[in-house]
């Protein structure tokens, strides 16, 4: 057995698919996500845990199954919403993209479309995406903003309760890649 048959015979077969998007998908579901986002933090205040655009990041590279497609799916999403916030350009960019990149790497070992993995991805997702934007902000940035340990965890419970009707709502925007 082949050291990739190894890390694979926990997942049957038929349920190792990669899953393509029509086109428009991949514009119009970062787009609706990133003004729902822009227009949530702005208007209705108690909204402003949620992350859309991460979500869908992280949906795209798991579905995807290919760590490059997520890392440019988060790359691409992360820097339209830098444009959308008065942060600068990149921090978003460079956070999603690592998260992207990580999401398609575990979408390669596990199941992705099991609901208790994808609490689980979207929970741990959104904490990682958070220490590491601190990170990134309070390194090169320099600010002195405190990292929000409670939080970030309310926020990350709250975001991974709302992945997975979310999740379920996209699976109806996939079809099976050839």
């Amino acid at each position: 057995m082949s050291e990739y048959q190894a890390a694979h015979v926990h997942i049957p077969p038929d349920r190792m698919r990669v899953w393509r998007f029509h086109p428009l998908v991949w514009v119009l579901l970062p787009l609706a996500a990133l003004l729902i986002q822009f227009y949530a933090r702005r208007f209705v205040h108690f909204l402003s845990y949620l992350e859309l655009p991460l979500l869908v990041t992280v949906y795209f590279a798991l579905m995807r199954r290919q760590p490059l497609a997520g890392a440019m799916a988060g790359c691409a999403i992360g820097l339209a919403e830098d444009s959308l916030t008065p942060q600068y350009l990149g921090m978003y960019g460079i956070a999603n993209t690592v998260i992207g990149y990580l999401a398609g790497s575990i979408s390669l070992r596990f199941d992705s479309e099991n609901h208790g993995l994808r609490f689980l991805v979207a929970f741990g997702f959104f904490i990682a995406h958070q220490c590491f934007y601190w990170l990134l902000v309070h390194s090169l940035l320099g600010t002195g903003e405190t990292f929000q340990v409670p939080q970030t965890l309310i926020a990350a419970f709250l975001n991974a309760v709302i992945a997975l009707p979310l999740f379920h709502l996209f699976d109806r925007l996939k079809s099976e890649a050839q």
